[in-house]
Order: structure tokens, then C-alpha cells, then sequence
């Protein structure tokens, strides 16, 4: 735990919130400003700042506990679909400097909340990239 950070604290409690689901790792949460209503954060107990910092560990518990509540959330509000989203760094939107991750129920009726536009590959871009990524995973 971070003696700092706000989303330490509302998972260990020291922060009230509105809690959907809690067990030893984590604490659910209604987010405050919603995407829609029912948008809920997964909020690790144990500190890392992002993806890249949180433990193996919980990371490993993440996406099986996000598809639990997010099948509850979906179910209690009627939603049609959801988003699933992990933001790292500011630039990508990462407001927060502590792992979470959002669920937000879709009903088909808000709008995109989650886009970007899409670009493409200047001749010869992709195959150099996916070359770099392919080293950069295999070693």
C-alpha cells in the first residue's frame, strides 16, 4: 500500500466508496463519475502504479474477477455489452497512478466512449513493427 495514493486507500477501506464486490485482493467499486451508470473499478488492495508495476500475482486474478463482474454488472442493469478498460500512462489516459480497471456497461444508447480514429501503415511500416515486436517478445 501507497501512504498516498487515493485508490490505496479506498481499496483498503480507509476511504469510504461504494463497494460492489471485496475478497483479499481487491475491493469492487461504483466509480464516482461514470461512463454510464453502473461503470465499476477493479481496484488491486496491493499497490503498483500500472500494468508494468503490479505483481504477476494479481494481475493472474484480474480478467477472471472483470468478467465475473462484469456478467453481474450486465445482469443488474440491463446492459446490451460492456467495455473493458486498462489505461497505463497518462498519455493513454491513466489518470490515477494506481492499476485499475473499468467496467463500463453499454446500452447502446451513449455514444462511443471508447474510440480512437483509425490510421494505417505507411508501405513496408507493419512488417518492420511486427519484426521489432517479435524480437522484443522471443528474445
Amino acid at each position: 500500500m501507497s501512504a498516498d495514493c487515493i485508490f490505496c486507500k479506498i481499496a483498503n477501506g480507509e476511504i469510504p466508496a461504494k463497494t460492489i464486490y471485496e475478497d483479499a485482493d481487491f475491493r469492487v467499486i461504483l466509480d464516482i463519475a461514470p461512463g454510464t451508470p453502473g461503470h465499476a473499478l477493479i481496484l488491486p488492495k496491493s499497490h503498483g502504479e500500472d500494468l508494468f508495476s503490479l505483481d504477476d500475482a494479481v494481475l493472474q486474478k484480474v480478467f477472471p474477477l472483470a468478467k465475473r463482474v462484469a456478467k453481474a454488472i450486465m445482469k443488474a442493469t440491463g446492459a446490451k455489452g460492456c467495455n473493458i478498460v486498462q489505461n497505463n500512462g497518462e498519455v493513454a489516459g491513466q489518470t490515477v497512478h494506481h492499476f485499475h480497471v473499468h467496467i463500463i456497461p453499454r446500452f447502446g444508447t451513449e455514444g462511443n466512449i471508447v474510440s480512437w480514429n483509425p490510421s494505417g501503415y505507411a508501405d513496408g511500416e507493419m512488417e518492420v513493427l511486427q519484426e521489432k515486436m517479435v524480437k522484443e517478445l522471443n528474445g
